[in-house]
Parts: C-alpha cells; sequence; structure tokens
C-alpha cells in the first residue's frame, strides 16, 4: 500500500513537472516602424526546437491590457501549451485595434505585426514558417485585429479565431479610441467601412479563406455583432464555425475559450500534418505508380464538437 502511495505520488509530481514545462519568456523587439520597443511574450512548449518546431498561434489582448494579459486570465496556459504543442506570441498592442491607423500615421500595428514580429519569430524562435502551421486569436479589439489579419493575410495565417471579437466596429462610434485611429465616424465614415472585419467577407475567396472559428457569449454587448458576422459568412458560403455560451464580457468567459480555440487550432495543424505525410508518401512512390489527388485539408472538427451548445456555421 505504501509503494502503490509512494508511486502515485511520484506520477503527481512528474505530471506536475511536465505540466509546467513550458518555457516562457520576456522579448523586447526595437519596431522600426513603430519607432519604439514593444515588448512580446512568447511561451514555449517543451520540446521545440529547430528539429522539431511547434506551430503558433499570435494571440492578441484585449483594449486595455497587455503582452501579459492572456497569462493572468488563462492561470493555466502554459500548461495548455504543452499540452497542445502549440507555441504563443502575445505581443503588448496598447490600445492600437492592432492596425495601420490611416488618421495617426505613428500607429502602423499591422505592419509590426505583420512585417517584423513574423519575421523576428520565424528566425529567431523554435516554430513553424508556414502558413499551415501558422494561426492569430484573440479576444474584444484583440479579435477584431486577428479576424482583420487572418482575412487579409491568408498568406500568414492558415487559421484565425475571435473571441468577444469586435468583429463590426460601426454600432460604437466614439469608444475605445475608434475616433483617434479612424477619425470620428461622421466625418470619416470611409474608414469606418474599410477597417471594420465584415466588410470583409465579400472579398473572399473560399479556397484561401483561414479556417475560421468566431466564439462569443450570448449575454455579452457585442453578441448581435458576433451573429451578424456568422451570417454574412454562412450566406457567402465561407466555412467556419461559430460558438456560443451562457456568458458576457468578461475574463471567465475567456479563461474557457481559449480551451476550445486551441483545441480548434490543434486539430487544424494536425490535419495539415497529415496531409504533409500523405503529399510526402505519395511522392515517394510516385515513380512506381500514379500518384493521387490531395483534396487538401478542409478546416478541421470544430472545437463546437466538445460542447453541446454550440452551434457550426459548416
Amino acid at each position: 500500500m505504501k509503494r502503490r502511495v509512494l508511486f502515485a505520488l511520484l506520477l503527481a509530481l512528474l505530471c506536475g513537472s511536465r505540466a509546467a514545462a513550458a518555457r516562457i519568456d520576456t522579448l523586447s523587439l526595437d519596431s522600426r516602424v513603430l519607432n519604439r520597443p514593444v515588448t512580446v511574450v512568447a511561451v514555449l512548449p517543451d520540446g521545440a526546437s529547430e528539429h522539431h518546431p511547434a506551430p503558433l498561434l499570435l494571440l492578441l489582448h484585449g483594449y486595455g491590457g497587455d503582452a501579459f494579459s492572456w497569462l493572468k486570465i488563462k492561470t493555466g496556459l502554459p500548461a495548455l501549451v504543452d499540452r497542445t504543442g502549440i507555441a504563443l506570441l502575445c505581443p503588448d498592442g496598447g490600445q492600437s485595434w492592432y492596425m495601420d491607423s490611416p488618421v495617426d500615421t505613428t500607429s502602423r500595428y499591422e505592419s509590426f505585426l505583420v512585417g517584423e514580429l513574423i519575421p523576428y519569430a520565424d528566425a529567431h524562435l523554435p516554430v513553424a514558417r508556414d502558413a499551415r502551421h501558422r494561426a492569430v486569436a484573440g479576444l474584444s479589439m484583440g479579435g477584431f485585429g486577428a479576424m482583420r489579419l487572418g482575412l487579409l493575410h491568408p498568406d500568414l495565417f492558415g487559421a484565425a479565431g475571435s473571441m468577444s471579437g469586435g468583429l463590426d466596429i460601426r454600432p460604437f462610434p466614439g469608444r475605445w479610441e475608434l475616433d483617434r485611429l479612424l477619425g470620428r465616424q461622421s466625418e470619416s465614415p470611409e474608414n469606418w467601412e474599410r477597417m471594420t472585419p465584415i466588410n470583409l467577407i465579400p472579398q473572399l475567396d473560399p479556397a484561401r479563406t483561414p479556417a475560421l472559428i468566431i466564439d462569443c457569449g450570448y449575454d455579452d454587448f457585442i453578441f448581435e455583432v458576433n451573429r451578424a458576422f456568422h451570417r454574412e459568412l454562412r450566406r457567402r458560403g465561407i466555412p467556419h464555425d461559430f460558438c456560443v455560451r451562457p456568458g458576457g464580457h468578461e475574463l471567465s468567459y475567456w479563461a474557457n475559450a481559449i480551451d476550445y480555440q486551441m483545441l480548434f487550432f490543434s486539430k487544424f495543424f494536425a490535419a495539415a500534418d497529415a496531409e504533409e505525410e500523405r503529399a510526402f508518401d505519395g511522392g515517394s512512390s510516385a515513380a512506381a505508380s500514379s500518384s493521387s489527388d490531395d483534396d487538401g485539408a478542409a478546416a478541421p472538427a470544430a472545437a463546437s464538437d466538445a460542447r453541446p451548445e454550440a452551434q457550426t456555421g459548416r
């Protein structure tokens, strides 16, 4: 009996050590486009290396947050990184909305993310360097930024996720420093129309659109905006997952939502790996037999499969 207890304790300690094995680094990147240093938190799974690069999720905070926000929202985030094997980059986005402002030319955050942060990660971190193994997600303001980045840059991001995201900012004039970035809506309506994510949908090519997951609580003040985004995607025939549960615009909701987002991305990355293996196997036997066409991996089964209250846009 004593041996069993000791073995159980040893197993618990080993499991606890494994869960905490993810490495957390705080980086300071000197940005040329922003003309200032930017703090970025990197959470790297145990075992990630140059020879075994991890898929990468660019994880964006909300309005009023910083590079450390996600570590505070989800206390078990390092363990989640180890379980999924997905590396995280959490940049300090300030109140930038992760866009290149057409009004404030010093606020070029999209250019920083796309032109500086991703290339830095490719060059200096043990992460994958292709879109099929790279995703972007965020909450609230970060959901706005993640969806815009994903839809505008499918060459960089194979998947994109939004949690309680501002997917249509037009109903909220004068809020959250948007006037500073876009001008007053009454005076510069074209900026608001051009920058709001929902207006990107008509431009999408379903064959090149990233795998998408949208998550928002029933009680969130921004729920109707998210449902409208889902309905427009569905009307246009764009595959996506739309997940809803009871909850509001609150930390507890996002602490839960990130689990499902990471599951969604894990399945997406696994599908990419499987497709690459099939392509490799097919190529190695091409001389002996005719190769079969790969259909290409569609967006994986949704995180919504794991929760009965979720709806799907597929």
